[in-house]
């Protein structure tokens, strides 16, 4: 892969990571979780708000870094490689997660919702690759 295609891939990546971002503001919605959460303790409702949270801002900052700072991410250092192996492994993580732990039995149905699974499938296998790629290009000496 060369170098300047990677670093389109990266930053189309940060585009996928923010539109998702975006995108997931809507997810308490869909899911109900005003009604759930009201089932639970309010330290647990609270534990649970934090890690949303904190879920969605490492998703909007990797998606900046990605989108912003593209080149950096891929300039051979140390700290490049580091930084696009985590992002690979979140992204990885999340892949497993979704294949293996989610239960869909009480998911909303429908072909929206298929299609749109389908497309979260494609874009977490999109970023682990793309960061995996990238993370194996630092590791390799990138750019020096």
């Amino acid at each position: 892969m060369s170098l300047e295609i990677l670093r389109q891939a990266i930053m189309l990546s940060g585009i996928g990571q923010l539109s998702l971002s975006a995108a997931s503001l809507a997810i308490p919605a869909v899911l109900g979780w005003k009604t759930e959460l009201r089932k639970v303790r309010p330290l647990t409702r609270q534990v649970f708000w934090t890690y949303a949270g904190y879920i969605w801002s490492t998703n909007v900052a990797f998606g900046l870094i990605s989108a912003l700072l593209s080149a950096t991410l891929i300039d051979g250092s140390k700290l490049a490689a580091c930084v696009t192996g985590f992002i690979a492994l979140y992204w990885g993580a999340r892949c497993l997660i979704q294949w293996f732990f989610f239960d869909r039995r009480d998911a909303p149905q429908g072909w929206h919702v298929r299609l749109a699974e389908f497309g979260l499938n494609v874009l977490f296998v999109a970023l682990t690759a793309t960061y995996a790629a990238a993370c194996w290009f630092n590791l390799q000496g990138g750019t020096r």
